[in-house]
């Protein structure tokens, strides 16, 4: 793996906080109606990510995950200005203002959604790793899900054949307790959402999700097993959201202590706190990083507000008719 050194301590603490205070924004104009429909924040969970940066080959792999996908294309190099204007639906957003929260999409940075459909993008993760290996590219699609998204009877079918042609893909379960609002305890006999792994002999292992070096250690070891041929991995990433599922969430099957108890081992306070017991950074260093981060922020925020909705044709640009559709009869 990577070394970890004093500059990944600091980039994984300005990248965190960035993401952090990118959702809380988020968080505030959504309230104002500047983003519409449905928002998931991924506040609490940034170590997952962090972590997976660290490891990915940047040229070849490839990255899909559910609808919680704001921040991982920021990680791999998308533009935050374009991902906020996605949001806002606007023109110069990631997909022209179409997508909206739920679908950033960037093939040019191997980010392959944003995906509405609970599990939906379970099976997508495994055709674009067989792809990978079908071309003999050399690169691995890390394919993430929620939880909640293990109850999908895709799951499994995507796990069997993806053990059965050893496909460069590692599965990585963002286990942050409560799918949409229902525990894991209550959702299945099986708790320990790791061991779904076994019934496939597919390699699998809880992770600690709250500390960045776990996350990246495992996926070092997951992501090299399926770069030399050896196949899938499945990784029970074991984290916590600070906020609802989504803004519309009431969040009435947890209690406020609990979510303080969990905030008290925040990714972003724990690298923070290496950072300055190694010394690597002073208090100082630390408010001018947090200066950036909030000016960035902002900038982001008045391209989003400055930026001109789509023209409405632009809808019907992206949807084509084929004039010799055979399944449709034509008028005599």
């Amino acid at each position: 793996m990577k070394k970890i050194t004093k500059s990944t301590y600091l980039d994984w603490y300005e990248n965190m906080m960035f993401w952090r205070k990118f959702e809380d924004k988020l968080a505030q104009v959504y309230i104002q109606q500047k983003v519409r429909g449905f928002l998931h924040l991924y506040n609490g969970q940034e170590a997952i990510l962090a972590g997976a940066l660290h490891v990915m080959d940047h040229e070849k792999d490839k990255m899909i995950t559910a609808y919680r996908n704001h921040v991982q294309p920021i990680g791999l190099g998308v533009d935050p200005k374009r991902v906020m204007a996605e949001l806002y639906g606007k023109a110069t957003g990631t997909s022209q203002g179409l997508g909206g929260s739920m679908h950033i999409f960037s093939p040019e940075h191997n980010f392959y959604g944003g995906h509405g459909i609970v599990g939906g993008q379970i099976p997508l993760g495994a055709g674009l790793a067989f792809s990978e290996k079908y071309f003999n590219r050399g690169g691995v699609v890390l394919t993430f899900l929620g939880d909640g998204a293990v109850r999908q009877g895709s799951l499994h079918e995507t796990l069997n054949i993806a053990m059965t042609m050893k496909l460069p893909v590692v599965f990585c379960v963002e286990n942050n307790g409560y799918a949409m609002g229902t525990s894991v305890k209550r959702a299945s006999n099986q708790e320990d959402i790791w061991k779904l792994g076994l019934g496939y002999e597919m390699p699998c292992a809880p992770v600690d999700a709250m500390k960045p070096e776990k996350v990246a250690e495992a996926l070092d070891e997951a992501i090299h097993r399926a770069r030399s041929g050896d196949g899938p991995t499945f990784l029970d990433l074991k984290t916590y959201r600070y906020r609802g599922h989504s803004m519309s969430d009431a969040q009435k099957y947890r209690t406020k202590e609990e979510v303080e108890e969990y905030q008290k081992i925040d990714p972003i306070n724990y690298v923070k706190d290496i950072i300055l017991d190694k010394k690597y950074a002073s208090e100082d260093d630390i408010k001018d990083i947090d200066k950036r981060v909030k000016e960035k922020v902002k900038e982001c925020e008045k391209f989003a507000d400055e930026s001109d909705f789509p023209d409405k044709n632009v809808m019907y640009d992206v949807v084509y008719e084929q004039d010799d559709y055979p399944f449709i009869p034509h008028k005599l």
